[in-house]
Parts: structure tokens; sequence; C-alpha cells
């Protein structure tokens, strides 16, 4: 019976991720503008800023930049799933849905897997941008999915988040607290500088940002310059990038259950 209820789950979340996607579809153009917002900082950091940064160990800047951009890329990820969690909550979409005979989890369910699905097409594109810049992995093809893999797993731990908020928080004013929640953790980071280059304190604050746990390990995966030298970060990168997502999983996942449930209460 649980095996029955975990397939009906699975077979629901699926024509609710269809729903998302078909959405996306016929209304494209946040998938492009934010694709367009990331290319964006990609050229703008390469050469713009590029030139004049230093990396500790040496290396060229845009092997460095690019696996940290497609780890920022999976957290700016979490404004989109916090507002269309946000707005079906807001509609009335999600109390529908919970009307209906289904598993609780399918729409969650369909929100992960429509929006990992989403963020795979940015990750492709934003990779082939990349090779189109100069960026080349030198690893083997082994190594460059478990990159890939580390990318999409951070991606599905802030899913988790996304969705909490999305359901928590519907007010005007809710997106644009994502936004000030996501900018400083992206930056102060090793997305675009080395830890090693900013003051003691900020460095270890950047050091110990999951996104930064995720850029270098799939800057190391890649076989691209790492900007670190020294450290744990240094020796345990694809070690913190498995367990940082693993955390927030653990600590968001029950949470937005719990939001769910509490809907219309």
């Amino acid at each position: 019976m649980d095996a029955d209820r975990r397939s009906n789950a699975a077979r629901e979340g699926w024509l609710i991720a269809g729903r998302d996607i078909l959405h996306w579809v016929r209304e494209p153009w946040g998938l492009v503008f934010g694709l367009a917002f990331n290319i964006m900082l990609i050229l703008m950091f390469a050469f713009l800023f590029g030139g004049a940064i230093d990396l500790p160990g040496g290396g060229d800047y845009i092997s460095f930049l690019l696996p940290g951009m497609f780890a920022l890329t999976m957290l700016f990820g979490l404004e989109s799933t916090m507002t269309a969690m946000a707005e079906d909550a807001k509609r009335g979409i999600t109390d529908r849905f919970r009307s209906l005979p289904i598993s609780s989890a399918s729409v969650a369910l369909g929100r992960a897997i429509a929006d990992l699905l989403s963020s795979a097409l940015s990750l492709a594109v934003l990779m082939l941008g990349g090779l189109l810049i100069g960026w080349r992995p030198t690893t083997g093809p082994a190594e460059i999915a478990l990159g890939v893999v580390l990318l999409l797993w951070l991606r599905f731990a802030l899913l988790w988040l996304g969705v909490y908020l999305g359901l928590r928080f519907r007010g005007a004013g809710a997106t644009t607290a994502v936004q000030v929640l996501v900018w400083p953790i992206g930056f102060v980071s090793t997305v675009f500088v080395s830890a090693e280059t900013m003051p003691g304190w900020l460095g270890t604050v950047a050091a110990w940002n999951p996104v930064s746990a995720t850029a270098a390990a799939t800057r190391e995966l890649f076989g691209n310059p790492t900007g670190t030298t020294t450290g744990w970060l240094a020796e345990n990168a694809v070690l913190g990038a498995s367990l940082w997502p693993l955390v927030i999983t653990a600590i968001f996942l029950p949470l937005a259950a719990g939001a769910y449930r509490r809907l219309r209460r």
C-alpha cells in the first residue's frame, strides 16, 4: 500500500510539473530574462572586472568565474520558486489542489520537478555560453557529471526553502524580502573572488557559505582554478558541497510540509 501511495504521488507530481512547464512554454519571458541577467553578470565580471582580479594560486579568471556563476544561478532560482508558490497560494490554486483526492506531497513534488528541469536547462545554456567565451573543463566525463549533480543538489535543497517562504509569506513585499536575503548570500561568497583576498572575518563567512562550497567543489571537479590554497574548504570542497544541501533540506523540507498542511486552517 505504501508503495502504491508513493507511486501515485510520483505520477501526480509529474502531472502538476507538466502544468508548470506548460505555463513556462506559454509565458517564457521570466526564464528568458533570468538567463539574460545571469549572462550579463558573467560578461560584466569576466571582461569588465576580470582583468583587475588576481587569484591565489594563479589561473585564468574566466575559468574561476564560470563554476561560481553556475552555483549562483542555483541560488537565484530560489526567488522563482518562492514567487510561484506564493502566487499559487494567493490565487487559491494550492487550495484547489488540496481539495482533490491526491497525495499532499504531490504539489510540492510537482514544483520541485518543474524547477529542477528549468534549472537544468538554464545550467546547460550557461555552460554552453561559458564554452563560447573561453571556459573549459579539463577533467573527465565522470568528474564533470558529478559537478553538475552537485549544482542541481544545491538547487534541490534551496527548492524547499523557496516552497516554505512562498507558503509562509505571500504579501506584496515578499519578493523584495527574498531578494534582500539572496543577494548578500550570493555576493558574500567565493563566486566572484577568493575568500583569501577578503578581510579575515569576511573571508571566514564567505568560505562557510553553502554557495561557496558548491562553487569550490565544481571548480575542483571541472579542473578549474579554485582560488583557495589553504583551509578546510580547499581540502574538503566536495564533502562540503554534499553536506550543506543535506542540512538545508533536513531543515526546510519538514517546514515546507508543515506550512502546506496549515494553509487555510
